[in-house]
């Protein structure tokens, strides 16, 4: 990943960086990382996100159609 830093202004740079690294999801994987998760609670885990996902996305659908 390159971010360029345009008239040494390392803020902005930073900002992009720190936003493409939450786009690629980095910051969610080292929070799961700091511990050992076992595979049954990691399959509950991924089960309720795909849940809470499949829920946003239908909210979303819904409000689009306008109903």
């Amino acid at each position: 990943m390159q971010v360029l830093v345009r008239d040494n202004n390392v803020e902005q740079a930073l900002k992009v960086l720190k936003r493409k690294l939450q786009r690629e999801g980095l910051f969610r994987e080292m929070r799961e990382r700091r511990a050992y998760e076992k595979p049954s609670e990691r399959r509950i885990r991924e089960k309720a996100q795909a849940v809470s996902r499949h829920r946003k996305a239908m909210r979303k659908r819904m409000q689009r159609e306008g109903r």
